[in-house]
């Protein structure tokens, strides 16, 4: 008879492979003969549902042509006066915007980008200094808040933990000039949503036909497609709609970590 744990790993083991099938990556025949090993070596019934699971995966193995990873897909254009780059990964997007300005005569210029799961969610704020007010950090990277162990968390998440950064850069005044006015936490909460602001003004103009996809002031990728094509992007588009909908809040009383909370939909 399994035990209650043996029982919660073979429901994740099945469940993890019926989510590949639909989304993958693909699945590898040893991976189901792993699986149907566990269940025979724990004694679980031969009529028990998770076999028969298994057995329909196999079969659709059988059926299915392998599904070939894709190339990752680079993005460019400009929407809501601003130029975008959006990265389709595989089973992610990064959405990325520029940002300059000058501070004490000092001129700067940063990339800010946010990550976004299958389902929406953030799963970190990256800054780079493309030109930093301090020229030593010119061309660094810097994690604002980077979501505690995003790649393994239910994509569908409601409720995590994340890093976040102690001392914030100074060059974020460049997004607004109050930046450093308003409480840590809604600081932090603001710069998840304005990934998803952006995301939201994105689908809506390209639903409109207000995207343009020529090439940025700042000099353009060759590779680089039109903004307006991700509107074809099986990988892109249901994660951009699915992040348009979505809003977080931030708590904590730590610097260094926060509690990040999305509405349930």
């Amino acid at each position: 008879m399994p035990t209650k744990e043996h029982r919660r790993h073979a429901r994740g083991l099945v469940e993890a492979l019926e989510s590949r099938a639909h989304a993958g990556p693909s699945i590898g025949d040893t991976e189901i003969l792993s699986a149907r090993t566990f269940l025979e070596q724990n004694d679980f019934s031969s009529t028990s549902d998770y076999f028969s699971r298994l057995a329909k995966l196999q079969e659709r193995l059988r059926s299915t042509p392998p599904v070939v990873q894709r190339e990752k897909r680079n993005y460019g254009g400009e929407t809501s006066g601003c130029w975008m780059q959006l990265q389709s990964i595989y089973d992610h997007i990064i959405l990325s915007t520029c940002y300059d300005g000058e501070f004490n005569t000092r001129r700067g210029r940063i990339k800010v980008s946010h990550r976004f799961n299958q389902a929406g969610r953030i799963d970190f704020v990256e800054l780079k200094f493309l030109r930093s007010l301090d020229p030593t950090l010119t061309g660094e990277l810097r994690k604002l808040l980077t979501v505690k162990s995003y790649q393994t968390l239910p994509k569908h998440w409601h409720e995590a933990e994340a890093f976040v950064l102690r001392v914030l850069p100074q060059e974020l005044i460049f997004l607004y000039e109050d930046f450093f006015r308003y409480p840590r936490m809604g600081i932090l909460a603001w710069l998840i949503n304005i990934g998803h602001r952006a995301v939201a003004g994105l689908v809506d103009d390209l639903g409109a036909g207000r995207v343009n996809g020529h090439v940025s002031e700042y000099g353009g990728n060759p590779n680089q497609l039109h903004l307006t094509e991700v509107k074809t992007d099986a990988v892109a588009l249901p994660i951009l709609e699915q992040a348009a909908a979505l809003e977080s809040t931030v708590e904590s009383n730590d610097p260094e970590s926060v509690l990040i909370r999305y509405a349930r939909l």
